[in-house]
C-alpha cells in the first residue's frame, strides 16, 4: 500500500514501534525522532531495516520549532522528502491542579499540543511537494468524547482537546494541498508499567469489550488514515468502546 511513501513517525517506542514496523511491512521508509530514548529509536529502526525499508534515526525535541526545522531539513537530505507524519510524541503525567505551576503547564502544553503543530509546519514544504499527503495526530479518547474523566489531568486534558482541535483546522486549511488530517484517539491499548493486575483488570472490565486493545489495533488505524483519499478532519477512537458506555 506505501510502496515508495516516506513516513516520519514522533516517537519510536512500544506503541509507536509497532506502528514504524507495519508502515514499512506496508512498503514505507521510515524516519524516527527522539527526544530521550534512543535505544528504543535506534531499535524499531532496526526491525525497520529488517523488513526491507530505509530507516533513520534523528534526535530532536519537538516541542521546539528549531528542533523541528532541523528534523525535516534533515529528513529532506536523507530522503528527499516526505508523505506522511505521524505526530505521536506525547506526555502522561497526573498533577494535582494546586501543583500546576506555570513551568508544568507549559511542558503539557507543548508536549502533547505544541508539538504537533511545529512538526506539521516544519513539514509542510515537503508535503506539499506530494500529490497527496497524509498527517495523523494523537489525541485521547476522554477528550475526543468532551468529557474530562479523570481528576488530576487538567492540562494533558486541555492539550489533546487542542489535538482535536488542531487536526480538524489544519484539515481545512490544508485540504486545497490535497493532504489530508486525522487524528487517533487512543484508549486503554497498552497498560503503563506502573499498573499492578488488579488494575489492569479493573481497566478492562469497564471496557465493553473487556478487554485491552494491543499496540496493532493503533497501527491498524493509522494504515487506515494514511492510505484514505477523502478522510479528512476526522478523530478516529480507538477504545473498545468506552466512549459509549
Amino acid at each position: 500500500m506505501l510502496t515508495h511513501r516516506l513516513a516520519l513517525v514522533t516517537g519510536g517506542k512500544r506503541i509507536g514501534r509497532v506502528v514504524a514496523e507495519e508502515l514499512a511491512r506496508a512498503g514505507a521508509d521510515v524516519a524516527l525522532s527522539y527526544r530521550s530514548s534512543k535505544q528504543e529509536a535506534e531499535e524499531t529502526a532496526a526491525r525497520v531495516r529488517d523488513l526491507g525499508q530505509r530507516a533513520i534515526v534523528l534526535k530532536a525535541d519537538v516541542s521546539q520549532p528549531a528542533d523541528c526545522a532541523a528534523l525535516a531539513a534533515d529528513i529532506q537530505r536523507e530522503f528527499g522528502g516526505l508523505d506522511i507524519v505521524v505526530n505521536m510524541a506525547s506526555t502522561y503525567v497526573s498533577r494535582p491542579l494546586a501543583e500546576i505551576d506555570e513551568q508544568a503547564w507549559r511542558d503539557d502544553i507543548d508536549a502533547n499540543l505544541s508539538s504537533a503543530f511545529h512538526v506539521t509546519q516544519a513539514m509542510l514544504p515537503m508535503l506539499r511537494a506530494r500529490p497527496q499527503a497524509h498527517i495523523v495526530n494523537f489525541t485521547d479518547w476522554l477528550p475526543a468524547s468532551g468529557r474530562p474523566g479523570y481528576t488530576g489531568f487538567v492540562a494533558y486534558y486541555v492539550a489533546k482537546a487542542g489535538v482535536k482541535a488542531l487536526t480538524e483546522a489544519l484539515a481545512l486549511e490544508l485540504a486545497p494541498d490535497n493532504i489530508l488530517v486525522n487524528a487517533i484517539a487512543p484508549g486503554p491499548i497498552v497498560p503503563p508499567p506502573d499498573l499492578d493486575a488488579e488494575e489492569r483488570e479493573e481497566v478492562a472490565r469497564a471496557t465493553p469489550l473487556q478487554r485491552w486493545g494491543g499496540e496493532m489495533e493503533i497501527a491498524r488505524a493509522v494504515l487506515l488514515l494514511v492510505t484514505t483519499g477523502f478522510i479528512t478532519g476526522e478523530t478516529l477512537r480507538v477504545d473498545g468502546g468506552r466512549h459509549v458506555r
